[in-house]
């Protein structure tokens, strides 16, 4: 059985947006170094497959394929992406599938398949529907000291509240921490 994943640089306030049309752009690249990196890379693991919301394959697609030939690019560029959409033909970048129009039953069977782990990065909608499914198993947060106040969150406003354990942190030379958290179940539950 698979694991499913979520990797999400946020900022302390919970903001994950950072396209080039957001006002703050590239507001994680001051924090990046090559021991940053590597601890990144060891969170993802040696080998996983992806699960994206079709606005987040699109982003993808205009960045990775084309980022050259460094580790984290070669892992996401090899990986399945398996992808929601409703226009499954106009999926490009491969190696890749469609979830199907059932979602949640189609990461339920996904999930039962021998495989690496599923990792989920972006995607707020698909994010919150796979946790309130109680699918996810991990979240793993790379969290910058910066206050963004404004921009898009972790997870879509109609979210239930879930509980986690804590797992393990990491600190990289530049102040940002890899917190790494088990899903559990509901709040109420």
């Amino acid at each position: 059985m698979r694991k499913i994943r979520i990797f999400e640089h946020i900022s302390l306030d919970g903001v994950i947006e950072h396209d080039k049309n957001y006002a703050y752009g590239a507001w994680t690249a001051p924090y990046r170094t090559p021991a940053g990196m590597a601890m990144l890379l060891e969170a993802y693991g040696t080998g996983f497959d992806m699960l994206l919301g079709r606005k987040t394959y699109d982003e993808f697609l205009g960045y990775w394929p084309n980022a050259g030939d460094f580790p984290m690019a070669n892992a996401i560029n090899a990986a399945t992406k398996y992808v929601a959409t409703h226009r499954p033909e106009s999926l490009k970048w491969g190696p890749v599938k469609d979830l199907s129009d059932d979602i949640i039953e189609g990461v339920r069977k996904l999930k039962l398949t021998d495989g690496p782990d599923l990792v989920i990065s972006g995607s707020i909608s698909l994010t919150s529907l796979l946790l309130d499914a109680g699918l996810i198993d991990d979240v793993i947060l790379i969290v910058y000291p910066v206050l963004l106040g404004h921009g898009k969150r972790i997870l879509s406003d109609s979210f239930d509240a879930r509980k986690f354990e804590f797992v393990s942190t990491m600190t990289t030379p530049t102040g940002v921490l890899l917190n790494t958290y088990r899903h559990i179940g509901s709040l109420n539950g």
